[in-house]
């Protein structure tokens, strides 16, 4: 699946079952909230912190929560996450292409 799938499959999943799309304020709360729970996984599977007894650690279903609303974002704003993904390598590499390799802190 492309990230352009991605946009048009979530998409067609919230007209067929979503009703509409919550609005972009609720939608980057939602955001911040996944985030959350990612960081928590995180935090207790490569951290110092354990987990709960009974608590869930599927880090993969975090990362998907967290990707399912940033695509939602995109498309309600009209966004082509494709495109920005490529623009996005461009900057970084004219920025970036000799950075890390010249940091004597990643040797």
């Amino acid at each position: 699946m492309t990230i352009k799938d991605a946009q048009q499959a979530v998409d067609k999943w919230i007209k067929d079952y979503g009703v509409r799309y919550f609005s972009e304020l609720t939608n980057m709360a939602c955001l911040t909230e996944e985030v959350g729970e990612l960081a928590r996984v995180i935090a207790r599977t490569y951290g110092e912190q354990s987990f709960k007894t009974g608590e869930n650690a599927d880090l993969g279903e975090e990362m998907a929560d967290v990707l399912w609303v940033l695509l939602c974002l995109a498309n309600q704003t009209g966004i082509d996450l494709t495109e920005e993904l490529k623009k996005s390598f461009d900057k970084k590499t004219r920025r970036d292409k000799n950075r890390h390799k010249d940091n004597p802190k990643l040797k």
